[in-house]
């Protein structure tokens, strides 16, 4: 009962996640991109910020891509330059630090003794 309590969670969080990353390209590239996209410094952000966060939440979920590929999320660019590789890979190594901090809280709560009530 509690593997599938377990599953369940794993699932939603997923869900969650990939809503999220889904409405913040879809936001990014209706109102914020059109706004601030001819500006020098923030055309490069608004433009690799796409690339960032599917890097970011599909390194941390790998349930993520799968969903997307079942849904057929197909509205992404074709067309990349060295901004959406380095955004893409900034976004990976964010999320390899984010993990390796929530290993590292988890282990020391672990190693703490209880505390008497």
């Amino acid at each position: 009962m509690n593997l599938n309590k377990e599953k369940f969670r794993y699932v939603g969080i997923n869900l969650i996640l990939f809503a999220i990353l889904y409405f913040s390209v879809t936001f990014n590239k209706e109102y914020i991109r059109p706004v601030y996209g001819g500006t020098p410094f923030l055309g490069i952000l608004t433009g690799s910020f796409s690339n960032f966060m599917a890097a970011f939440i599909i390194s941390l979920f790998p349930l993520a891509p799968l969903i997307a590929k079942k849904t057929g999320v197909k509205k992404s660019s074709k067309v990349y330059d060295i901004y959406d590789i380095i955004a893409s890979g900034l976004g990976s190594v964010l999320a390899i630090l984010l993990f390796e901090i929530f290993l590292r809280v988890k282990a020391n709560r672990g190693s703490q003794p209880a505390s008497k009530v």
